[in-house]
């Protein structure tokens, strides 16, 4: 095993020892890595190796750099969506926030929402079939992104049969009013009764990748979501895709007999 070690390259020797140290908690969630300079004296090794050493931890997504600052061990405490209790009217009629405000602010940080579109589109195949859509059929297409403590962790895009938006401002305007966008749907005759969500990982496109700032080597979680009321009627389509390295998901749900 010891030969079989001395075989590694140095760079991976480094980054290796670097990461069990950060598993371990001896460096610790935004503790700064030691420099190249540090890591090349350390190591009896070159600038380039100790700069590849890092890459490789930065493209695991355990470390992350800061222009100016040096490299930073990731934050590991994942901002968790509650996939049970987010949609709560309780907490809405208490709050007046939408649920990713609602979840942010118990977490202890500052959210932060951008509409950045409202249009009127052919709804993707797979959200038509979620919505019962036919051929010819519209969607009204809302794009936001979503913020905690101003560093983007998501994005989400909402499809709404136009049968549903038209005449409201959810075909209209970006801004919702208190209890954002499930009080216009209930305000609608549409509450949220039950939902759906279907969760994958996949690697972001460029855009995502661009978009939510994201570090090198780092998945997505891509969430299908559907809203159903209480007449059984599915009412919105949601597309939610989330930095893997930010966002946790936590359910908790009966199980059937």
């Amino acid at each position: 095993m010891g030969d079989q070690a001395d075989r590694q390259p140095t760079s991976r020797r480094i980054a290796d020892e670097l990461r069990a140290a950060i598993i371990s908690g001896e460096l610790a969630d935004g503790d700064k890595l030691p420099s190249e300079r540090e890591l090349a004296a350390r190591y009896a090794a070159a600038r380039n190796t100790a700069r590849e050493a890092v890459g490789i931890l930065q493209a695991e997504g355990l470390a992350v750099a800061q222009h100016g600052r040096g490299v930073f061990v990731r934050q590991r405490r994942p901002l968790m969506r509650m996939g049970r209790e987010r949609y709560s009217r309780r907490a809405r009629a208490e709050t007046g926030l939408a649920p990713f405000r609602i979840e942010v602010q118990k977490q202890g940080k500052t959210p932060h929402t951008e509409c950045r579109s409202v249009t009127r589109v052919a709804p993707p195949a797979d959200v038509a079939e979620r919505l019962g859509l036919g051929d010819g059929d519209e969607v009204v297409r809302r794009e936001n992104w979503y913020f905690a403590d101003d560093e983007p962790v998501q994005v989400g895009v909402t499809f709404i049969p136009v049968t549903i938006a038209q005449g409201s401002p959810l075909a209209t305007e970006k801004k919702l009013g208190r209890g954002s966008i499930y009080q216009r749907f209930e305000d609608l005759g549409h509450p949220i009764e039950r939902i759906r969500e279907e969760v994958c990982a996949r690697m972001p496109t460029p855009e995502e990748f661009k978009g939510l700032a994201m570090p090198p080597g780092v998945p997505v979680i891509e969430v299908l979501h559907t809203s159903i009321d209480d007449k059984g009627r599915p009412f919105e389509v949601t597309r939610f895709v989330m930095r893997a390295d930010i966002n946790g998901l936590d359910y908790e749900m009966a199980v059937e007999d």
